[in-house]
């Protein structure tokens, strides 16, 4: 058995892939979006196994959403003498998220917009098409509700006389942005899973599947669609926790976003098959057909004869005539869901349909920064998802709001920084911090748009990963929107705003000569210059 040290653990073990992103956008006069020519290059570290597919959903995503009518993506995945890149929440959206959301705000600069007019000119509608040119409908989701609710949550366009009052009492200047997201999951257009359903002896249900619930609510609305479907109530309902691959039916990862999406189809023709046969023995028994029968959520009986009928009791493990003969056998229901009109990209143009689905999002945040220092506090933060249909409150607020903090993590604090040897200068949480429950913002709101997917469970999909997306880029367009400070890496560390608002430049530290050095990008000759 080997044991990492923590030192080992940041040198050795598998990070989230680094990202270099240039983009250049060609705008017209009445700020539509022309064309944008992306180059992502992705440092996946000494090996490349996973990190490959990490730059093939970045660069397939990479437009966002927003229409782009011309568009060359081109995304490489490169090897480095570092760690080696996974797959981290986000799946790579969270790094080039804050590549694009920051260059829509430096054009909407330009150009001589307000950033969000100018987003809101650019979203993909019903008639769009995306960059691999699937084309979106009405129920693909509402980016536009997203990113208004957003900018009605933080109070956009507007400082009100509260917020001033106490910028003025401390000397800070407040910066609020809107920013938006979207993201599919990164999976084969093949991806496949099946649930199993049996009914126990006492008319509850238990339900297996191979998906994994490690925190993320999925097992609790599973059960809560199950119960939907069978009239039961929820306490009915138990999902097996114990998964195991020689009992429990396939499934393909639990990765992506879609667990909810596919494992809740699955879960709930599981049930109707489990009704299914449950009718079948119940018409045998009251000598009726099955379209004649309905059910409660004690038993089966015939529509228009209600006194005729047989409970789920006696039907669970098979039914026993008065004679000791017996009929029909345990209840079981089986549901298989694989994701139907996939494609993979045509290799010379790009195009095709790799996207089971889109969960569209925006985050609306402000801030107070002090331009004396560069420290900053984050006031607000409104998290907005288009979950097509919002299954269990709870779990999509708590989903949003550990995904906000998550992202924050990555915004602010999150990295490694290397000499230019190679030698990591930070292998510890002494130096490479993480966020904890005191970094909250003060405020957190979280809203639900619900524009139902016509092939989702319920109208549902999946928001597992969305919650930590865009938040980076929230953060920086509202820095410069408070301050001037033009930042284009992350983390944003305080010294960073501290020497951006100073020196007037963009400062990248990602990799240096000290703990305390940097590096300013110098893409036209594709080095980097170094203090």
């Amino acid at each position: 058995k080997y044991t990492a040290t923590r030192e080992e653990e940041f040198s050795l073990l598998p990070c989230r892939s680094q990202l270099t992103y240039r983009i250049k956008t060609g705008v017209s006069k009445d700020g539509k979006i022309l064309a944008q020519e992306m180059t992502m290059l992705w440092d996946s570290g000494a090996y490349a196994d996973y990190a490959v597919n990490v730059t093939r959903a970045s660069g397939y995503s990479a437009g966002g959403p927003y229409e782009i009518p011309n568009a060359t993506v081109d995304a490489y995945t490169i090897y480095t003498n570092k760690p080696f890149g996974t797959a981290y929440r986000g799946f790579g959206h969270v790094e080039f998220f804050w590549g694009l959301e920051r260059h829509m705000d430096l054009v909407a600069q330009a150009i001589g917009l307000d950033p969000l007019d100018f987003r809101l000119r650019n979203i993909l509608k019903p008639g769009a098409r995306t960059l691999t040119g699937e084309e979106i409908t009405a129920h693909s989701g509402d980016i536009e509700a997203c990113l208004r609710k957003a900018a009605d949550l933080v109070g956009y366009g507007t400082v009100t006389p509260e917020e001033e009052k106490k910028a003025a009492a401390s000397g800070r200047k407040i910066g609020k942005a809107v920013v938006g997201l979207h993201k599919a999951p990164a999976m084969p257009p093949f991806t496949a899973t099946a649930v199993i359903i049996k009914m126990n002896e006492d008319a509850t249900v238990t339900v297996n599947l191979s998906l994994t619930d490690y925190g993320q609510g999925t097992y609790t609305a599973v059960a809560q669609m199950v119960a939907e479907r069978l009239g039961f109530p929820v306490e009915r309902v138990k999902v097996a926790f114990e998964n195991d691959t020689d009992r429990d039916p396939y499934d393909w990862q639990t990765v992506a976003s879609k667990g909810l999406l596919m494992s809740g189809n699955a879960a709930i023709l599981a049930a109707e098959d489990l009704l299914r046969n449950a009718y079948n023995d119940a018409a045998q028994i009251l000598r009726a057909i099955p379209a004649d029968l309905d059910h409660d959520e004690q038993g089966i009986f015939i529509r228009h004869r209600t006194e005729q009928r047989v409970e789920f009791r006696q039907l669970a493990i098979g039914y026993v005539f008065p004679n000791g003969n017996g009929l029909g056998g345990p209840l079981v229901g089986v549901g298989r869901y694989i994701a139907q009109g996939l494609t993979h990209l045509d290799k010379e143009t790009g195009q095709g349909l790799p996207a089971l689905d889109w969960t569209y999002g925006a985050h609306g945040m402000i801030v107070a920064v002090d331009p004396q220092t560069g420290e900053y506090d984050v006031l607000k933060v409104a998290s907005v998802f288009d979950a097509g249909r919002v299954i269990n409150p709870d779990a999509f607020r708590g989903q949003a709001i550990g995904g906000m903090l998550q992202g924050l993590g990555t915004a602010t604090v999150e990295g490694y920084i290397y000499d230019r040897k190679g030698h990591l200068l930070n292998p510890s949480f002494t130096d490479n911090k993480i966020p904890t429950s005191r970094d909250l913002p003060v405020e957190v709101e979280v809203f639900g748009v619900e524009c139902p997917q016509v092939d989702g469970p319920f109208g549902a999909r999946g928001v597992g990963e969305h919650s930590m997306i865009s938040v980076a880029a929230a953060l920086g367009n509202a820095i410069q929107h408070a301050t001037g400070a033009e930042i284009t890496h992350m983390p944003l560390r305080f010294e960073d705003v501290w020497r951006a608002l100073n020196r007037k430049e963009p400062v990248d530290n990602w990799i240096t000569k000290s703990p305390y050095g940097s590096c300013k990008s110098a893409p036209e000759i594709g080095k980097y210059a170094c203090d």
